[in-house]
């Protein structure tokens, strides 16, 4: 199990946090750090029985964008982070191959987190939009 890929190298201690659910989405991340996170993921094998991408999806990078760069922060005073809210509203159905979650910091506190993330397809297009905050323990 891992997030990384070749061309997009990461901090170690990001290794130890790979949940097996973000694996098999085949969860990739592309950049990491408290105010910005980037994750990708696959269309193919990702999908509900109509053929579009499962909106449960949408909520795994919604979490795992923000908790990741909420840990990231949450690592620069010597604590971690766990999610408490999430939010998640659809706009569309993506096209292409993938789908990128851009998680963007709203506010990095010293008890919580909050960003805001957007989902878009391989056109560019905005997916999703979802919200996601944590907090610092």
């Amino acid at each position: 199990m891992t997030y990384s890929v070749p061309e997009h190298p990461l901090p170690d201690w990001l290794a130890q946090l790979v949940s097996p659910l973000d694996d098999k989405l085949g969860v990739k991340v592309r950049e990491i750090s408290p105010h910005r996170c980037v994750v990708t993921a696959p269309l193919d094998g990702n999908t509900q029985p109509m053929g579009l991408w499962h909106g449960g999806g949408s909520g795994v990078l919604v979490e795992t964008a923000g908790s990741l760069a909420a840990m990231a922060h949450a690592r620069t005073l010597e604590h971690s982070a766990v999610g408490t809210e999430l939010s998640v509203s659809h706009l569309r159905p993506p096209h292409g191959h993938q789908v990128i979650a851009t998680a963007t910091a709203v506010h990095l506190g010293k008890r919580t987190t909050t960003h805001i993330v957007e989902i878009v397809d391989d056109e560019g297009r905005i997916c999703a939009i979802g919200r996601m905050t944590c907090q610092v323990i």
